[in-house]
């Protein structure tokens, strides 16, 4: 099995138990561990933060924390791959720093968006209409839905 990159898209799918969310979760529980970028990690607090206050936002991000993903940091050859790819394409900050990622690990990337289909060389999977989690028995991967810790919040 080839190694994925997950997406911000893919993984407010798998919260959100839209669409696809059986396929993130199938992903997640392969022998072969996901990868995301760290820019994917301030995706995820700041639109579930805006979308449904910090509370939700702080709790989204430790358990995006939880999952079973080896995470890309920046270095070096990742900046200057994201650059590349941000002057050269029609793409988000966060985008170009999430495709050049996939391209550095040789990895598939799984995503929601239709920007990405025009970079050449990216391996790439659009999620589709799979099942929702609930569909799924028994899983292995759960979202808890419990309060956010106090520490931090005002």
């Amino acid at each position: 099995m080839s190694r994925f990159c997950l997406d911000t898209s893919a993984l407010l799918t798998l919260r959100d138990n839209e669409p696809g969310a059986d396929r993130v979760v199938q992903l997640l529980e392969a022998p072969v561990r996901c990868v995301a970028c760290f820019m994917t990690r301030m995706e995820v607090l700041y639109r579930v933060w805006k979308d449904e206050g910090e509370r939700a936002g702080r709790l989204a991000y430790e358990q995006l924390q939880a999952l079973p993903i080896d995470w890309l940091e920046t270095t070096e050859p990742l900046l200057l791959s994201a650059a590349e790819l941000k002057t050269s394409h029609r793409l988000s900050l966060a985008d170009a720093w999430i495709a050049a990622a996939a391209l550095q690990c040789g990895a598939t990337l799984l995503h929601k968006d239709p920007e990405f289909q025009h970079i050449a060389g990216l391996d790439q999977e659009r999620l589709g209409q799979g099942k929702p989690i609930e569909a799924l028995k028994p899983l292995k991967i759960t979202l808890e839905t419990q309060q956010a810790p106090a520490i931090g919040l005002r």
